[in-house]
């Protein structure tokens, strides 16, 4: 019984570790590499647009709009002004 438990949690382990991307692509790595860029409006493009690359610019410029907003809320400035000041800032 102890025996097949323990190897039946080995198999889950490993399968786990074969489904999940061992050298995931991140926003650092995609940007160092030309996959991605800053635009004056403050948030990220895809240069080479992949299923990967699509998904951190998604997740990124999500991040920075909910930032933006907060930042907004708390200046009283537009969300308009904020973006357009953080992406002069970016693409320096």
């Amino acid at each position: 019984m102890y025996k097949s438990s323990v190897r039946i949690a080995l198999l889950a382990v490993c399968l786990m570790l074969l489904s999940t991307p061992l050298f995931a692509l991140d926003y650092q790595s995609a940007k160092q590499q030309g996959l991605v860029a800053e635009t004056s409006s403050g948030y990220l493009r895809a240069v080479k647009p992949s299923a990967e690359v699509k998904a951190i610019v998604k997740s990124v410029n999500a991040g920075r709009k909910q930032e933006y907003k907060r930042i907004s809320k708390k200046t009283g400035a537009s969300l308009r002004e904020v973006e357009q000041q953080m992406g002069a800032k970016l693409t320096k």
